[in-house]
């Protein structure tokens, strides 16, 4: 399944194997997804990288700064061992 923004009112999704390619540009740590927000989370920057139509911005000057309420709960990375 290719990244999707959800614009079309479909729940958009990710490649569990993008997923598994993808690290936060400054922390170089791993990413999860939040599929409500359409947007790539990085717990330790806490920054939430958009994807729009379809494409990861994965630039920090483009990324929004989550807090610690915002973070989602930890959960394993998509693909990835549990």
């Amino acid at each position: 399944m290719p990244v999707a923004d959800g614009r079309d009112g479909r729940k958009a999704t990710v490649d569990p194997k993008l997923l598994e390619l993808l690290a936060c540009p400054l922390t170089k740590g791993p990413l999860t997804w939040d599929p409500e927000r359409s947007e790539l989370i990085s717990r330790v920057a806490k920054l939430a990288y958009p994807v729009r139509d379809g494409i990861p911005i994965m630039l920090p000057s483009e990324a929004r700064t989550i807090s610690a309420d915002d973070v989602l709960p930890p959960q394993p990375r998509l693909g990835g061992p549990s």
